[in-house]
């Protein structure tokens, strides 16, 4: 289980078909306190560590099936060496919950359609997929690649979202552009919800 609270800027440092796409991910993170087996969500995508080193600077591997490749983001933005990802480290007991309970499991592909600038903050606005939209309604919670946030308004399959310049700077979202496609996470409460609603 993940928070949404990015904790590091990753960049990807190398690809490798082999059935798999074995991707090498430069990290802040001290790797000697990475756990072969450890969750790290990257983009949003829970993605299991498979080896680790420090030299030249701290980094891990991570195997990314074709299925995860083909169901998110992975599989349209060009994950190549220099690609920057939004990271965080699974959440433990006792940790401050800063965000909203996130499983890394991801719902879908949202597309941004429209960014612009709101004083010192910046207004977005994304398209879900149409079995998605009904799960995002207004001053609730999404994740999309991977960071926590609030949903302003909601119109039809889109709906809007207001960075401030924080987040931007610790985030990947300094580099959001329209027709970026983007990792959403649906609120995992909404979900339910939902579900209780198609018994009711």
């Amino acid at each position: 289980m993940f928070t949404g609270i990015i904790t590091d800027l990753g960049e990807i440092l190398s690809v490798e078909h082999r059935g798999d796409l074995r991707t090498r991910i430069g990290t802040g993170y001290d790797a000697t306190g990475i756990d072969i087996g450890a969750s790290i969500a990257c983009d949003g995508v829970c993605l299991t560590v498979v080896a680790k080193g420090s030299e030249p600077r701290g980094w891990f591997d991570v195997d990314i099936s074709a299925e995860t490749v083909s169901k998110t983001a992975i599989g349209r933005n060009n994950w190549a060496p220099g690609k920057r990802l939004n990271l965080e480290r699974a959440l433990k007991v006792g940790d401050e919950l800063g965000g909203h309970i996130v499983s890394g499991h991801v719902d879908g592909v949202a597309e941004v359609v429209a960014v612009r600038e709101a004083g010192d903050s910046t207004r977005i606005t994304f398209r879900a997929p149409e079995e998605l939209a009904r799960f995002v309604a207004p001053k609730g919670s999404v994740a999309l690649n991977g960071t926590s946030l609030t949903v302003n308004e909601v119109e039809g399959r889109d709906f809007g979202v207001n960075l401030i310049p924080h987040t931007k700077q610790v985030t990947t979202w300094g580099l959001v552009a329209e027709g970026d496609a983007v990792n959403l996470e649906i609120d995992t409460l909404a979900r339910y919800l939902a579900r209780l609603q198609e018994w009711g």
